[in-house]
């Protein structure tokens, strides 16, 4: 009875080291953070005929020339209490430097707004999986500043549930997610560095 129950022992033993070795090398986030993500670009033929699709159930944007994608990227989008709206729009209204305007958090940076509608635009923001703003469209550092050179006044924005894109080009792209990632302290967030370091395509460098 001693060997049997030695052998349990041990087998038990055994079995929680394989589940803990099993669960060291499982992922621990389901992505990265966006500030590693740098969307490859191509230049328009004509600047002018710069269009740009968002496509809220996949949280994807294009920026397109005709059928031809120049840029694509992860983003995040308005829950369903707080939607992005849907339509056709023009983007009419271009900062680099804008910063919240209302309260709470008035001060914090929007940088490289590009206004659609009153009071929504796409911006920098931290992205997760998830529909998770008040309307407006997150985006990676590097991706709003490529879209934003990309983009200009007058230039189309179409918002749709799906597009075609969604499941060639779209699917490629990695899942980013900034949940886990610690807030900055807000001396940064209003310094004027936030801006600087934006411009050289980075973050985080307090």
């Amino acid at each position: 009875m001693k060997l049997i129950a030695r052998f349990l022992s041990t087998s038990a033993l055994l079995t929680t080291l394989v589940v803990l070795s099993s669960c060291a090398t499982k992922p621990t986030g389901s992505g990265r953070y966006s500030t590693t993500f740098d969307p490859p670009v191509k230049a328009p033929k004509n600047p002018g005929a710069v269009t740009v699709k968002l496509s809220t159930n996949a949280q994807r944007v294009y920026v397109m020339e005709g059928n031809e994608v120049l840029l694509a990227t992860p983003c995040s989008v308005g829950t369903s209490a707080t939607p992005t709206p849907k339509g056709t729009f023009t983007i009419y209204t271009k900062n680099a430097t804008r910063r919240r305007q209302s309260s709470p958090g008035a001060g914090y940076p929007m940088t490289y707004w590009m206004e659609f509608k009153s009071a929504y635009g796409m911006h920098w923001g931290f992205v997760k999986p998830y529909p998770c703003t008040h309307g407006c469209v997150r985006l990676p550092i590097k991706s709003a500043k490529k879209i934003f050179d990309l983009v200009r006044p007058g230039t189309k924005l179409t918002i749709a549930s799906s597009f075609p894109e969604d499941e060639t080009v779209g699917k490629t792209l990695p899942v980013l997610d900034d949940s886990a990632m610690p807030d900055p302290p807000m001396s940064y967030m209003l310094s004027p560095k936030v801006f600087e370091d934006a411009r050289a395509g980075k973050l985080y460098n307090f």
